[in-house]
């Protein structure tokens, strides 16, 4: 009896390529704005290649770094569920390669292409889950486990994709802003982690696998659930 054939995962990228109509592939340069708080919201975003970060600012002009997307990520997902106007700014932190897809479309394959549809919600559940996480981290967590945590997600572990360990260049100040700390802070702890052999830094910036031991300290739940893993 002949085995059953390996079901291939399905590549959203391929897919989009495909989609007819409502969507284009603009070149962002490191620096450049997406979109801005206050624009309408009338498109999602897809990051084929590079990174960027989602920034707000309160009515007194303090700015503050509430997320970071790479490669694969979806983002200005809000406008799916009635925001008419954007609430936070977005900017590429590397140069960047991002197909932007109008509402109408999303809406119309969402509705049509089920496998898209499944992929696309399993996304939005893991992106709360980590809000959430991101939540508990501020409340209860260190400065310096914050910064950990952010450097291991940018680098993709706990991700089912193979990490990355080499991260594009980013800045401490917006490591800082990530964190809510200050850049002398975030200086300090990194210099802390090279010399401990968790991360190399001169010019780029290399994440090891030991860097998890900051994270997982005085957390045994965490512990076993990255030993599964492994």
């Amino acid at each position: 009896m002949a085995k059953a054939r390996k079901k291939q995962p399905f590549d959203v990228k391929v897919f989009l390529n495909t989609v007819a109509g409502g969507r284009s592939v603009s070149n962002y340069r490191k620096g450049q704005k997406v979109f801005s708080q206050g624009e309408p919201g009338d498109a999602v975003f897809y990051i084929q290649k590079g990174r960027v970060k989602v920034c707000v600012v309160s009515e007194q002009g303090k700015e503050a770094v509430v997320a970071l997307h790479g490669n694969g990520d979806f983002f200005g997902e809000s406008c799916l569920n009635g925001h008419p106007i954007r609430v936070a700014t977005v900017v590429a932190v590397t140069e960047c390669v991002i197909m932007r897809i109008e509402k109408a479309t999303i809406v119309r394959v969402l509705h049509d292409e089920p496998k898209f549809s499944e992929m696309f919600m399993s996304y939005l559940l893991s992106r709360n889950s980590r809000v959430e996480e991101d939540l508990v981290d501020q409340l209860f967590n260190s400065s310096e486990k914050r910064l950990a945590r952010v450097l291991l997600l940018m680098a993709n572990f706990g991700k089912e994709s193979k990490p990355e360990p080499v991260i594009a260049k980013i800045s401490q100040e917006t490591l800082a802003e990530m964190v809510g700390t200050t850049r002398s802070r975030v200086s300090m702890f990194m210099n802390k982690f090279r010399k401990l052999g968790f991360i190399e830094y001169n010019g780029s910036l290399e994440v090891h696998n030991s860097l998890l031991n900051v994270v997982l300290h005085d957390n045994p739940h965490l512990r076993r659930r990255a030993e599964k893993k492994a």
